[in-house]
Order: C-alpha cells, then structure tokens, then sequence
C-alpha cells in the first residue's frame, strides 16, 4: 500500500467544482491575452505630423480640428471654417451662415 491509497479522495462534486475553477481560471487568462493583443494591434501607430503653427485669426477660439492630405480643416465658435496648408499657411475661410 502507497502513502495515495490512504488518501482520501474528494468527492464528486468538489472535483466538479475544483476542475469548473480550473478551466475558467484559464478561460479567463486567455481571454486577457486576446483583448491586449488587440489593444496592440488596432491602437493607432505614429503621431499625425503637423506645422509648428497655425495662422489663427487673434480673438479666435477653436471648436475641432480636422486633418486631410492636403490641409487642415479649423471650425471656430463663431461658424467658420478656416483652411490651412500642410505648411500651416492660411488658405482661405469659409462661413458656415
């Protein structure tokens, strides 16, 4: 007789209980490595590039700043929109009246 056979053995609804623990213990664990996996892969890479310095108009307060290809789009509190070049040199205005 081994030091296992005198052992008791734990009954059936404890083991259910102990290997139920065990899989959602690593359920979970996987579960965590997905969602940081895909934190990591869908975040967005690098930093847009932008001018040093936009030609704001003084006294202008800026609502939202939308960046094209070839621009940027600048919405101002008072209903304009302001255009910019990549270089950060005005384009031209547009009123939203």
């Amino acid at each position: 007789m081994g030091v296992s056979d005198m052992e008791p053995q734990l009954p059936a609804d404890l083991r259910f209980l102990k290997a139920l623990v065990t899989v959602l213990t690593a359920v979970m664990i996987l579960g965590v490595i997905t969602i940081v996996a895909v934190l990591v892969t869908r975040l967005p890479g690098a930093a847009v590039d932008a001018p040093e310095a936009l030609a704001i108009p003084p006294g202008t307060t800026i609502v939202a700043v939308t960046r094209a290809p070839s621009f940027f789009l600048v919405t101002t509190d008072d209903d304009r929109l302001l255009v910019f070049d990549v270089d950060g040199s005005f384009r031209r205005e547009v009123s939203l009246d």
